[in-house]
């Protein structure tokens, strides 16, 4: 008798920390949860942490903050998420570079997208335009490559190895012309410079140049997208008007340390996908040139991301940009 009665106390203790994890699973969250933006303050990382962190809060109850740890074109952000402890109160804003094309642009990346984190939600897709300076004889990409190859034209990026960086090269090689990549630190100072005519042209997120484009600042080419956006319903696809095949459309969604428990996963995971089907949110979206999008399940996500990488592997390969960064 005394021996089955220690079996079954015995079992009873086992069952605890399970029975605790359970418990603070269905009582997420009930402290501050950090939503890590890795880039500098202000751009899209920072913009789509405000508003899930806003209205996570809304929903939830809890405090949401996004903390900002730029570095290394996102790399130092999601490593420090990457080893974050996995119980839901460290997330991370991810886009394509984070979890597809640093895999092959990095010779050495210190994490595994694949791997070291569980994707949570698809935010949105991020459109980008390739702009002009508006006092270039330029109104299509046709009038662009005619006058590239009259005179050496310059493309102004955020940095090696970001998407405006990849994006000009890859126009390159679709057009068969030699521009010179000039590098800034950040995506704003690129964009003034266009703007100035210190650089001919430029591929940026639609938000970063919306109201340029409206005011005249800077001339809309084309898309890097397959399909033709609300916010610039007059600008072609740069796939239908000379370049073909071309497409380079950047996403961003939320993800957490692999290991997060399966529950709190499936609670932010309903969540945002409420969230980002809210027609006032989707409204914004639109408004500032961004395409909503209803969400996959984290299985199908992670699917998503690997098919990702395995596209940005065979672009950054034919660009000659694979392993170009440290």
């Amino acid at each position: 008798m005394r021996g089955r009665s220690l079996t079954v106390a015995l079992a009873l203790l086992a069952a605890l920390p399970c029975c605790r994890a359970v418990a603070q699973d269905s009582d997420y969250p009930n402290r501050i949860v950090t939503i890590v933006a890795p880039s500098a303050p202000g751009g899209l990382y920072s913009l789509f942490g405000r508003i899930l962190g806003t209205r996570l809060e809304q929903r939830l109850g809890k405090s949401f903050v996004v903390e900002n740890r730029p570095g290394a074109s996102s790399v130092v952000g999601a490593l420090a998420v990457a080893r974050a402890v996995p119980d839901g109160y460290t997330l991370m804003i991810a886009s394509g570079a984070t979890l597809a094309v640093n895999v092959t642009l990095h010779r050495k990346l210190p994490y595994d997208p694949a791997e070291d984190f569980v994707p949570i939600a698809l935010i949105a897709r991020v459109p980008e335009v390739l702009v002009v300076n508006a006092q270039l004889p330029v109104r299509s990409l046709a009038d662009l490559a005619a006058l590239a190859r009259t005179r050496p034209l310059g493309f102004a990026s955020a940095g090696p190895g970001t998407a405006q960086h990849l994006e000009g090269e890859m126009l390159k090689r679709a057009l068969g012309l030699d521009m010179l990549h000039v590098p800034y630190k950040g995506a704003l100072p690129a964009l003034n410079d266009v703007v100035g005519g210190h650089v001919a042209m430029m591929f940026t997120p639609i938000p970063n140049a919306l109201p340029l484009i409206q005011s005249g600042k800077v001339r809309a080419i084309g898309l890097a997208t397959s399909e033709r956006v609300a916010a610039l319903p007059d600008v072609p696809p740069l796939a239908a008007v000379g370049a073909p095949g071309f497409e380079a459309g950047g996403w961003f969604m939320l993800v957490a340390p692999a290991a997060t428990p399966q529950p709190i996963v499936d609670r932010l995971h309903t969540e945002l996908r409420a969230i980002v089907g809210d027609p006032e949110v989707r409204e914004e979206f639109v408004r500032q040139g961004l395409i909503p999008v209803a969400t996959p399940s984290p299985d199908e996500l992670r699917n998503f991301v690997r098919r990702e990488i395995a596209y940005w592997e065979r672009t950054l390969r034919a660009i000659g940009l694979a392993g170009s960064m440290e």
